[in-house]
């Protein structure tokens, strides 16, 4: 039999309620705490705490604080990737972050998601959808990538973007509900 925590990044109906995962949250809100108030010019102790929070990551990775995320350990990055101030990320699910990669400030990052069945949701119950940025992806300020969405390598998606469904590679796509706005070309 499953744990709700194995349930959960199967991406499975689970509660996450369940002590095993109120604890993994306790312990990546501490850490982010711990970072959200460290000094500006302590990167090395940054560089300490993210090592603990984020699950696997590449050379030159940065958050600019504050930052939230729910585990920590769902997320996986890339060399060369920066986050912009304000950004959160729901890593239920996997989220996967290939290299060079640039996010502004206020992305929001959602593998979380509940059933549409009322019955259910009341239960507690809800489920994720991993999401994959690509390599040399520049998300815009304020962007939504909504659960299970897929950004292809070299893309731009344009500020205040609700991200819906999958981004091909190499476009530029902006808008609620995102769409292509062009191919980009070298």
């Amino acid at each position: 039999m499953k744990t709700e925590k194995e349930k959960m990044i199967a991406g499975e109906l689970y509660n996450s309620f369940a002590l095993e995962l109120i604890a993994d949250r306790l312990q990546c809100r501490l850490l982010l705490k711990q970072y959200n108030d460290s000094r500006p010019d302590d990167t090395e102790y940054r560089q300490d705490i993210l090592k603990k929070l984020i699950g696997t990551q590449g050379q030159n990775f940065w958050i600019e604080p504050p930052f939230y995320c729910d585990y920590g350990f769902n997320i996986t990055v890339g060399e060369n990737v920066y986050f912009n101030f304000n950004c959160v990320v729901l890593d239920v699910a996997p989220v996967i972050i290939g290299d060079s990669v640039l996010i502004a400030p206020n992305v929001q990052i959602y593998t979380a998601t509940h059933p549409l069945d009322w019955t259910t949701r009341s239960q507690g119950l809800e489920y994720a959808k991993p999401i994959t940025i690509g390599s040399y992806v520049w998300i815009g300020g304020g962007v939504i990538l909504c659960p299970g969405v897929k950004i292809g390598d070299r893309s731009v998606i344009g500020a205040g973007s609700v991200v819906t469904k999958n981004i091909p590679a190499d476009v530029v796509a902006a808008g609620n509900p995102c769409r292509i706005i062009r191919t980009l070309t070298n």
